[in-house]
């Protein structure tokens, strides 16, 4: 099969959506890494067995389902043309987002007040992999973040209405994916 075929515009949008998997699978790849990491070492001597999660974390897990729900009800109202409506839910999502950011910084201060550090003579493996876990997904989050101003100029630039929502529908999914990780990171270090 000749993979050169086609016009320009096709070789490209193909190409994009080879990077967008690529991305993809190497974000799935390195959070798989992560978690068989953290329960692999879960096993040394030095392991903190009884090691409670901040309650942040708690409130930061509502937080990002809230958001994924609120940008879930954004594009509804912009397929259905009911664009000012629309315009709120976006601006309510990156609130939310800014919130569970906030929250997750809370988290490591709880974390810091009961004594485990990332790194130094107080730090443990079980904290600094806590901590290289949520960092990692909260480099992940500043890319949503970046996709949800993105989508908040074009809605208010006009260029979401129903019939045209493909970038609205990109941005979302890339959003929840985010806020899929984050559901799965919590309940992982929640119950393992």
């Amino acid at each position: 099969m000749d993979l050169t075929y086609g016009t320009e515009q096709y070789k490209k949008g193909r190409a994009k959506k080879m990077m967008l998997w690529f991305g993809i699978v190497s974000m799935v790849m390195m959070f798989g890494g992560l978690t068989s990491a953290y329960v692999v070492s879960s096993s040394r001597p030095d392991w903190i067995q009884d090691f409670d999660l901040p309650v942040s974390f708690y409130w930061s897990t509502l937080v990002i389902v809230l958001s994924s729900v609120s940008l879930w009800l954004a594009h509804r109202y912009i397929s259905r043309d009911q664009l000012k409506k629309g315009g709120i839910f976006l601006v309510a999502t990156l609130a939310l987002a800014g919130l569970f950011v906030f929250l997750q910084f809370k988290s490591f201060g709880e974390i810091m007040s009961a004594g485990y550090f990332f790194t130094g003579s107080e730090s443990t493996i079980t904290t600094s992999f806590i901590y290289v876990v949520v960092l990692a997904h909260l480099a992940h989050l500043a890319g949503g973040i970046i996709v949800l101003l993105v989508l908040i100029y074009n809605h208010f630039k006009q260029r979401y209405h129903s019939g045209q929502t493909l970038g609205l529908e990109l941005g979302a999914t890339y959003w929840h994916f985010v806020d899929a990780l984050w559901v799965y990171l919590f309940l992982f270090l929640y119950f393992y």
